[in-house]
């Protein structure tokens, strides 16, 4: 695996990228969780017509293999490609302004465009970052993968205890980032996505709440060849509500935020995720399983 990685490492970047379109193609023509991309979308977008979701599908399955093989030249290129490869860094100076309170920052995404390269890109233009993950099972690939994040600018946060390393992070004036799109199960927070309430991962919220600090949703999305655009807007918490409260509250206004991104681009969204894979309790909105100590 390794081997392969470095070959597509050195192979020039529109080979790389147009072997990522074709697997992805070849994926979905193999039924790789084709029904799941084509039936969420069919729910997000009740409006649209069979073929569009078909159309959709086929060119978010491309859009997946095409971004996981842009980042392989990215190693060898390193920082300087990824700022070339940024032509729009929106709310770079709010962000700026936030680290200046000397509480750090969290910033929060999901997995929308690419978010490797939005990571990249806040280490690219001098912010420091810490990227919250969790090991996949593959130990291989996970290697690969944080040996990647190192070598684009990132430190990592192992998820497990990750909430006390997190606030030392912040402590440190570092931008701590979190990819908290998946199904939360019945830990998470209920919030609406696309008309529907999505289990959600409360702990961004809790974080900033918790430690003071900023808190951010962002993402980066391509704009055109190998182009990118990188967007940070800075979210302020409810005064006055109970802390329960105002995680929910930055929540929901976070995915929203998110899902106004995914309704200009969404062939760009990794619907290969069972988003709302929990039924959410009852009809309300909230769920226990955040614990703030």
């Amino acid at each position: 695996m390794r081997l392969a990685f470095v070959m597509i490492e050195r192979a020039p970047v529109d080979m790389g990228e147009r072997l990522g379109r074709a697997l992805g193609r070849l994926a979905y023509r193999l039924g790789w969780r084709r029904r799941v991309v084509e039936t969420q979308l069919a729910n997000a977008f009740p409006d649209r017509d069979e073929d569009w979701v078909h159309h959709t599908a086929l060119a978010t399955f491309e859009h997946v293999g095409q971004e996981a093989l842009t980042l392989a030249p990215l190693i060898r290129a390193g920082l300087d490609e990824v700022r070339q490869r940024v032509e729009v860094f929106e709310g770079r100076e709010a962000l700026q302004a936030a680290l200046a309170e000397r509480r750090g920052a969290v910033l929060v995404t999901g997995h929308f465009g690419n978010w490797e390269i939005g990571g990249s890109a806040i280490a690219a233009f001098g912010f420091p970052i810490d990227a919250v993950m969790q090991s996949l099972k593959n130990r291989r690939l996970s290697g690969y993968v944080e040996e990647m994040r190192r070598s684009l600018g990132m430190g990592l946060i192992d998820r497990q205890g990750a909430f006390d390393r997190s606030q030392e992070r912040l402590s440190a004036g570092r931008v701590v980032a979190f990819v908290a799109d998946q199904d939360a199960r019945s830990r998470g927070v209920f919030v609406p996505f696309f008309g529907r309430l999505a289990s959600t991962h409360g702990a961004p919220a809790a974080l900033a709440l918790r430690a003071g600090a900023p808190f951010f949703v962002g993402g980066a999305h391509r704009i055109g060849p190998r182009r990118y655009h990188v967007w940070l807007v800075r979210l302020f918490p409810r005064e006055g509500a109970e802390v329960e409260k105002q995680v929910l509250d930055l929540t929901r206004r976070w995915v929203s935020e998110l899902e106004r991104k995914v309704r200009l681009y969404p062939e760009q969204y990794f619907w290969h995720h069972r988003r709302w894979k929990t039924a959410a309790p009852g009809t309300g909105e909230g769920a226990s399983g955040i614990k703030i100590e």
